[in-house]
């Protein structure tokens, strides 16, 4: 018997120009599937506002990406999964993957002395969804996270290297590499984060790993895929879409820095506005 496909999409959706991160390894990895990405950038940063207009901005998003008929929804967004993804997985009708779980494998997988330091945004910090996470993965592990607020509207802007990038990542930076115990792994808690990976890692320097979610996340979906049974059928070309509910021209920019000449083309997207979800 021949095995079943589905030749679907996979859904991915960020706040902004970061989930770009995980993108970039689903197709490194899976390069036969078709994926839909959705970048709100037109509300980026998540991380500053409030749990419940975060929830109803996360699903708004991703009720547009499951009318794009997909087979699998990946939260590339840190604030979004760990603030809205119990919210979206009731709504959806697919299987709903968030980065938070993938990051924490990462960082536990990573560290020697069991000492973890983790940059997000603000929301993310606060709901200490990696906090627990680690936590999970290895109950031993020290874990002091930084809200690092002024980082994705950096990204957002393309401002990814150079003497004003690296000026404001230090400033966060020092401190944490101050504190006692000092840590030996970085988890970038935000999907934005790696795009400014060069300039952390000098800072931060060789003593210490740095760890994001885009190569956990992407293994979690092949897995997933497997066992469901659901890559897409061999032969048949991938389609790959990109579209941002900001400008268009600024969100190029930023994508063909990371996908060079193969990058997506980009449409715009309008999301129905949703009610703001209140916060249990």
């Amino acid at each position: 018997m021949a095995a079943a496909s589905d030749s679907r999409p996979i859904g991915v959706f960020d706040s902004g120009v970061g989930g770009l991160t995980v993108l970039a390894e689903l197709h490194r990895r899976l390069p036969a599937e078709s994926t839909v990405y959705l970048g709100d950038n037109g509300r980026a940063p998540y991380g500053p506002r409030p749990a419940g207009e975060v929830r109803a901005f996360t699903l708004e998003a991703a009720r547009w990406l499951l009318a794009q008929d997909i087979k699998v929804l990946v939260l590339a967004c840190n604030t979004a999964t760990a603030r809205a993804l119990p919210d979206v997985r009731r709504l959806a009708s697919v299987p709903v993957m968030g980065v938070v779980r993938p990051g924490a494998v990462a960082a536990a997988a990573a560290t020697r002395q069991r000492r973890v330091g983790v940059i997000a945004t603000a929301g993310t910090v606060e709901s200490n969804a990696y906090g627990l996470a680690i936590a999970e993965a290895d109950a031993a592990i020290k874990v002091t996270q930084l809200a690092c607020p002024e980082l994705v509207p950096m990204v957002e802007a393309g401002m990814l290297d150079g003497r004003r990038a690296e000026s404001v990542i230090r400033a966060y930076l020092e401190p944490l590499l101050a504190a006692e115990p000092a840590m030996d792994t970085l988890l970038l808690g935000c999907t934005h984060y790696p795009l400014l990976r060069a300039p952390i890692e000098r800072i931060v320097g060789s003593t210490v790993a740095v760890v994001d979610s885009a190569f956990t996340t992407a293994l979690a979906v092949e897995d997933l895929l497997d066992a469901l049974d659901a890559r897409a059928p061999a032969g048949e070309p991938s389609v790959r879409r990109v579209a941002t509910t900001g400008a268009v021209a600024a969100f190029r920019t930023v994508s063909e820095r990371l996908f060079g000449v193969d990058a997506p083309a980009v449409e715009e997207a309008r999301l129905e506005r949703a009610a703001v979800v209140p916060v249990d």
